[in-house]
C-alpha cells in the first residue's frame, strides 16, 4: 500500500509533467506495476507518445481482416501483411493486433439462489493416473453438490463410464439419505449422448436411473460451464484442500479419507451467509429431499464375452476362470467394483474378484481340478476302449476290479503293456482263465502270461529299454568270430609275458581281450 500523497504525487508527474510510467517508478523507487495502477484507478486516458511505425502503412487491413475474424491468430496476420509487403517482426505485429483486437465485453453473471433440497449439480473430474499393478488406470472423482447447503459428496473411480457414473449418485443419494428434485449436467457422454441447439438424446440408462428416483435430469448450455458453478468451484476446493499432497494405499483408503474429509468439512461457513455453516443448512435441507425407493437402482456393468478352448473368459484385460463345461459358448460378465460374476443366459456359472491389474489370470481351484479330473478319466477311458477292442475278456476283469476298488489307471497301463508284450491273442486267454478264476490282479495276468508262454516253449521276452539316442538307435554291431574264445580255452596260460600277443595281427580280432 501506498500513501495518499503518493498516489497524488504518481498522477501530478505523469499527467502534468508527462513523465513516464518506468520513470516516475524509478524516481519514486517503486514497481512500475504500482505506478501503473495508481494511474489506470484514476480514470483518465493515458497520454501515449505516438511514433511512426512501419505497421502503420497495414493497421487498415488488419482492422478490417479483425472485424470480420476477430479470433484470427497474430501468426496468421503477420503472415498475410509479410505477402502484402511487411517486413517487420511477428512479435511487434503481436504487439500492435493485442492493443487493437475487439474485445467481448465482459459479462456480468448473478448471483443465484435456490430453494432447499430443489437442485444439485454433479460433474466429473481428472485426478491422474494410478498404478496398480501391471497396470496405469485414469483417477476420476465423482462430485455432487447440493446448491442450497453446498453439501458435498466425493467418490473416487477407476474409469468414468456410466456404471461409475450411477454408482456415484446411488452412493451420494444414500450419504445424504435423500434425493434433490432436479440436478444439473453437463453434456457428458454419460448424461447426453447428442444435442442440436435445443433438441437433447439423453443416455437411456440416465432416463431408466432418473425415473427410478424420481428426479429431473436437466443439461446445461453448451460451454456454459458458469451455469453449475457451485461444483466447478468445488472441484477446485476438492483439488486445494483435499487432494494436494495426500498419500494413500489404494482405492478404498483414499475413498474413505474422502468420506472423513467431506464430513469435516461439513463446518465451514456458509459462502453466501457466515452466519451459519455448511452443518446447519444441510441440516434444514435434508428433510426436504425426496425420499429413497426401498430399492436402489441396480448398477453393474454388462459385457457379452465367449470362452474359447481354455475354460477362460477375457474381461478388462483379465482372464477369469469357467468351469470346463462352458467352453466354446457365449458367456456375460456382470461386473461391480468388487465381484465378477459370469452368466450364461440367467445362469450364474462362475463369482470372481474384481481385479484393476492387466494380464492377471483368475481362477477358481474346483474349475481346474475338475477339468484335471476329466482329463485323467479320460485317458482312462481311451485306455480301457483299446484293451476291451483288443481283448473282449478283459471287461470282465477291469469291472472285477472297478468293484474292488482298485485304481483303474494304474491298471489299465500295466495291461496295455502287458498287450503290447505278449499279444493280443495271449491275453485274451489269460483274461478268461483269471475271470473265471477271480484272480484279477494284473500281477496275476501277467503270471498266466508267463506260465502259458514256458509251456508252449517259446523263447523268453527280453525288454529292452534303450535311451532315446539316434546314436544307439542306428548303431551297427559286427558279430565277434567264436573260435578266438575256443582257442583262448586251450591255451593253458594265455597272459604269460613271452608269449606273442597275436591278437594285434589278427584281422578278425575286433577288441582286445580282457
Amino acid at each position: 500500500m501506498i500513501s495518499r500523497e503518493t498516489e497524488a504525487l504518481i498522477l501530478r508527474l505523469y499527467h502534468a509533467e508527462k513523465w513516464p510510467i518506468g520513470t516516475i517508478a524509478a524516481e519514486l523507487s517503486l514497481h512500475h506495476d504500482v505506478v501503473r495502477r495508481v494511474v489506470d484507478q484514476d480514470g483518465l486516458p493515458r497520454h501515449r507518445i505516438i511514433r511512426p511505425s512501419i505497421v502503420d502503412p497495414y493497421l487498415p487491413f488488419i482492422l478490417e481482416t479483425l472485424k470480420k475474424y476477430p479470433r484470427l491468430l497474430s501468426s496468421r496476420l503477420w503472415r498475410m501483411c509479410w505477402e502484402r509487403g511487411y517486413r517487420g517482426s511477428p512479435s511487434h505485429l503481436r504487439h500492435v493486433v493485442q492493443g487493437i483486437r475487439p474485445r467481448p465485453a465482459a459479462e456480468a453473471f448473478l448471483r443465484l439462489k435456490t430453494l432447499p433440497a430443489e437442485q444439485a449439480q454433479v460433474d466429473w473430474a481428472h485426478f491422474g493416473k494410478v498404478r496398480i499393478g501391471r497396470a496405469e488406470r485414469p483417477l476420476l472423482a465423482f462430485l455432487l453438490v447440493l446448491s442450497f447447503s453446498r453439501w458435498i459428496f466425493l467418490r473416487f473411480f477407476l474409469s468414468a463410464k456410466t456404471e461409475c457414473f450411477l454408482q456415484g449418485h446411488v452412493e451420494a443419494f444414500a450419504a445424504a439419505q435423500g434425493c434433490p428434485r432436479v440436478i444439473l449436467y453437463d453434456n457428458l457422454k454419460s448424461a447426453v449422448l447428442e444435442r442440436k441447439g435445443d433438441a437433447i438424446r439423453f443416455h437411456p440408462t440416465l432416463l431408466q436411473f432418473a425415473g427410478h428416483y424420481r428426479y429431473e435430469a436437466r443439461p446445461v448450455a453448451p460451454y456454459r460451464g458458469s451455469e453449475k458453478g457451485r461444483v466447478e468451484r468445488a472441484v477446485r476446493f476438492v483439488r486445494d484442500s483435499f487432494y494436494a499432497a495426500r498419500t494413500f494405499r489404494d482405492l478404498a483408503d483414499l475413498n474413505a479419507q474422502a468420506r472423513t474429509w467431506c464430513d469435516q468439512v461439513l463446518d465451514r461457513p456458509l459462502p453466501d451467509d457466515h452466519d451459519q455453516s455448511v452443518r446447519q443448512a444441510f441440516t434444514r435441507e435434508q428433510p426436504l429431499l425426496l425420499p429413497l425407493p426401498p430399492d436402489p437402482f441396480p448398477v453393474f456393468e454388462r459385457v457379452d464375452v465367449r470362452a474359447g478352448k481354455t475354460p477362460y473368459v477375457r474381461f478388462d484385460g483379465n482372464d477369469y476362470s469357467v468351469p470346463h463345461t462352458r467352453v466354446r459358448r457365449g458367456l456375460s460378465v456382470w461386473a461391480t467394483e468388487d465381484a465378477v460374476r459370469i452368466l450364461e443366459g440367467n445362469e450364474l456359472v462362475a463369482t470372481h474378484r474384481r481385479s484393476f491389474d492387466r494380464r492377471e489370470t483368475i481362477e477358481d481351484p474346483a474349475h481346474l481340478e475338475a477339468l484335471v479330473q476329466e482329463k485323467r478319466q479320460a485317458r482312462k477311458e481311451r485306455g480301457v476302449d483299446r484293451l476291451t477292442r483288443a481283448a473282449p475278456a478283459l471287461e470282465a476283469v477291469l469291472l472285477e476290479l472297478a468293484n474292488r476298488g482298485e485304481n483303474l489307471g494304474w491298471a489299465c497301463s500295466r495291461l496295455v503293456r502287458l498287450l503290447e508284450r505278449y499279444g493280443a491273442a495271449a491275453l485274451e486267454e489269460a483274461a478268461k482263465e483269471a475271470a473265471s478264476s477271480g484272480a484279477v490282479h494284473p500281477r496275476s495276468l501277467e503270471f498266466i502270461l508267463e506260465r502259458n508262454r514256458k509251456a508252449s516253449g517259446r523263447p523268453p521276452l527280453l525288454p529292452v529299454d534303450l535311451p532315446d539316442d539316434a546314436r544307439l538307435k542306428n548303431l551297427s554291431v559286427r558279430p565277434h568270430p567264436l573260435t578266438d574264445y575256443d582257442a583262448l580255452a586251450a591255451d593253458p596260460d594265455p597272459f604269460h609275458p613271452n608269449k606273442e600277443d597275436d591278437d594285434d595281427h589278427d584281422p578278425a580280432c575286433t577288441c582286445p581281450v580282457a
